[in-house]
């Protein structure tokens, strides 16, 4: 595995809720990604964002990873939940919020906030 791929890894398994997207929560470049985090948003999810338009190779790593070609993508407690549209159903029927609750328990958006990451330096802001 690449250092890249690693750090991707990484997020996906540490943080409670990634959001793999163009842009970032104060600037989201794609209208799906910022579908998705509106979604996550109104579920009270702690959103750690991973832009992945700086670097293409991003975008291929993760594609490798998670076998899901698209952009956005969602993970939950290291699970892809999928991109903007299974995203935006789940928060609409109410499931996101279940899903949030059974992987990361009932409190999940007690102090919750967005946070970024980028994989390429590590940096974490």
């Amino acid at each position: 595995m690449s250092e890249l791929s690693d750090r991707i890894k990484d997020v996906v398994e540490r943080e409670p809720v990634t959001l793999f997207m163009k842009g970032t929560p104060q600037f989201a470049m794609c209208g799906n990604s910022d579908r998705a985090l509106r979604a996550l948003r109104e579920a009270g999810a702690p959103v750690t964002a991973v832009d992945i338009l700086p670097d293409p190779s991003i975008r291929q790593e993760l594609a490798e990873l998670s076998g899901w070609p698209t952009i956005p993508q969602v993970f939950v407690k290291g699970e892809l939940v999928g991109g903007a549209d299974i995203t935006q159903e789940l928060a609409e029927s109410g499931e996101l919020r279940k899903v949030l609750e059974e992987r990361l328990g009932a409190d999940y958006s007690d102090g919750a906030e967005e946070r970024v990451v980028d994989v390429v330096s590590g940096t974490r802001a």
